[in-house]
């Protein structure tokens, strides 16, 4: 079976993620400029007052900024057909509230653009990818206040203005459902309602301010699809979201209820609005339900049921499970929610593997939208333990469908050849594992320095 004529293969990145070059060009600090390294098993921190001495991924990254072209090149000889990358709002309006663009964050852009379609490559650009300037945030709380829809829009014109007849497809927002849940405030929406140093997963949430964030967002969504169709009536405007694929846990119809519930906020909810212009009846009484009111103006009804998207993407990386049962305790790396499917294996991170659940979504959504589907992220985490000469070390903890909750030392596996040789012909050595001498060779690690286990030290 091969793909069908016309598929887009390709792969995706956003700004912060990769550039680096986070001063250069006139560009501006943005909230992910200000935010720390972390791991999979530590929060990374928001510092508004960057420190010393400290790790902020996205001031360097892969270096992309200076290295476009080559890395361009790499997407082409891997058989890239589109390529889906962000703007940094901030490259084209340092503050985000400026008049004018920033020429250099055009220009820069103008070019990996035309480095794109040197190749074939056809872009998707996402115009706001996590990136919201950090400037707006301090001065308004960002998305919380409505001015945004006007700095939203004049970035818009600007790159919609310029880029004209070298781009067809754009994204509003990216993962504009991560709002839906408190980690999403910031992230999504700049929205912080405590300027000071904390962990990012410890955020002061204030659910109110996120839900009035996302009807702004939508506002300026549904005006930047009028616009970009104006501009250029070859554009095509679509939204992006999180698809966290869940499935009730049991039988039990409580669970389907609770799972039902689930899907309607983190799944339908965005997207009901942005493809089909007007807010859902199930969320009226989830605002009601949890003390929500939406403040609209004037319009806002008219302006949304005029600028449905074109397309639908999202991201897929995992499933889970939803249940009525407070007893079950969360998956290992659910930042999403749910309790762990008995059925499927999990990562390293936790995320548990559902190549079925991404069929089954992509069912729902065309049932429930009947418009072009693009997956535009999709992947898995996993450690990677690096040698001396940077390479990933092959070894028995690197399967990620195994990650153990305790580490057995086998003592037999640490001996000489000598030690080995005696306990097999003791028949004291396990045939299923090693058979030969020759495999023995092969696994041998006695004279390499091996910290693989060192990961699970927690």
């Amino acid at each position: 079976m091969s793909f069908p004529k016309g598929f887009y293969w390709g792969g995706a990145t956003a700004a912060n993620q990769l550039e680096g070059g986070w001063q250069e060009g006139g560009k501006g600090i943005s909230c992910p400029d200000i935010c720390t390294g972390g791991t999979a098993t530590k929060s990374k921190r928001i510092t508004p007052v960057l420190e010393e001495g400290t790790f902020y991924p996205s001031h360097d990254a892969i270096d992309h900024y200076h290295r476009f072209k080559e890395d361009i090149a790499l997407f082409a000889e891997m058989g890239f057909k589109m390529y889906r990358f962000s703007i940094a709002w901030t490259r084209i309006f340092p503050n985000g509230d400026e008049d004018k663009p920033n020429e250099a964050g055009l220009k820069f852009y103008e070019e990996l653009i035309d480095e794109c379609l040197k190749y074939g490559i056809e872009p998707l650009i996402t115009i706001s990818h996590y990136e919201v300037p950090f400037n707006l945030t301090k001065k308004w709380n960002s998305w919380l206040d409505r001015r945004m829809i006007d700095c939203y829009l004049n970035f818009c014109r600007a790159i919609f203005t310029r880029y004209k007849g070298k781009v067809k497809y754009w994204l509003t927002f990216n993962e504009i459902n991560s709002a839906t849940t408190a980690i999403g405030a910031f992230l999504g929406q700049g929205i912080l309602n405590e300027i000071k140093e904390m962990e990012f997963m410890d955020q002061v949430d204030v659910p109110q301010n996120r839900f009035q964030g996302l009807h702004h967002q939508f506002i300026a969504s549904a005006l930047a699809v009028k616009m970009a169709h104006e501009i250029d009536p070859n554009y095509q405007v679509g939204c992006m979201q999180i698809m966290a694929t869940s499935y009730g846990l049991t039988c039990n119809p409580d669970d389907q209820i609770e799972n039902q519930q689930k899907n309607h906020l983190m799944n339908w909810f965005c997207s009901d609005v942005q493809c089909r212009g007007k807010y859902p009846n199930y969320m009226k009484r989830y605002f009601k339900e949890n003390n929500i009111e939406i403040k609209m103006e004037e319009g806002d009804e008219e302006i949304l049921a005029a600028g449905p998207v074109d397309f639908y993407t999202c991201s897929y990386y995992m499933s889970n499970c939803q249940t009525a049962d407070k007893s079950k305790e969360g998956g290992k790396g659910n930042i999403l929610g749910g309790v762990p499917n008995p059925y499927l294996k999990a990562s390293d991170w936790g995320w548990q593997i559902d190549p079925v659940g991404l069929r089954y979504s992509l069912n729902e959504i065309y049932d429930r939208y009947q418009l072009p589907i693009f997956v535009v992220e999709n992947g898995l985490g996993a450690y990677d333990t690096i040698d001396e000469d940077g390479k990933v070390v092959k070894g028995p903890f690197n399967d990620f469908y195994h990650t153990p909750q305790l580490i057995r030392i086998n003592h037999y596996f640490c001996k000489s050849k000598e030690e080995w040789i005696k306990r097999r012909s003791q028949g004291t050595v396990i045939d299923d594992y090693v058979r030969t001498m020759d495999e023995f060779n092969e696994r041998n690690r006695n004279d390499i320095f091996d910290d693989i286990a060192l990961r699970y030290i927690d």
